[in-house]
């Protein structure tokens, strides 16, 4: 059987690296992980956040040590679609598409108000969990 290509949004990866949950499954490597440049990008600038209190030592060690060895780079188009109601979001949906995800886990009500995207799959990581 071969693995699930996956998308994971930023809420969904911040949530598993600071409270755990999906981490374990990516670290050993159950799942594709996929992202694009931007997406990598925004996980960053997300962590930096004040409210999670993290030094810069410390995002650079999440990102260098828990996030970008286990991650399938995905290169999408300049100019993508507008799509979702946030175009934060379509960031998330053209990696999808280019990344041929079998499916885009988030915890935001935007893109899972969409449900698919061109097929793919816009779920919730608890019901993406359900399915190991």
């Amino acid at each position: 059987m071969s693995r699930k290509r996956v998308v994971l949004d930023t809420n969904i990866v911040i949530s598993a690296l600071l409270f755990r949950g999906i981490h374990a499954l990516w670290r050993k490597g159950a799942f594709i992980f996929l992202a694009s440049a931007g997406i990598v990008r925004e996980y960053a600038k997300v962590l930096a956040y004040p409210k999670f209190k993290l030094a810069r030592r410390e995002i650079q060690a999440l990102l260098n040590e828990e996030i970008l060895p286990h991650i399938e780079p995905v290169t999408i188009p300049e100019r993508g679609e507008t799509v979702s109601r946030d175009p934060d979001d379509d960031k998330f949906l053209a990696c999808a598409r280019a990344g041929k995800a079998d499916c885009l886990v988030s915890g935001d009500a935007d893109p899972l108000s969409l449900k698919t995207y061109k097929g793919c799959p816009i779920i919730t990581a608890a019901r993406f969990l359900k399915s190991w």
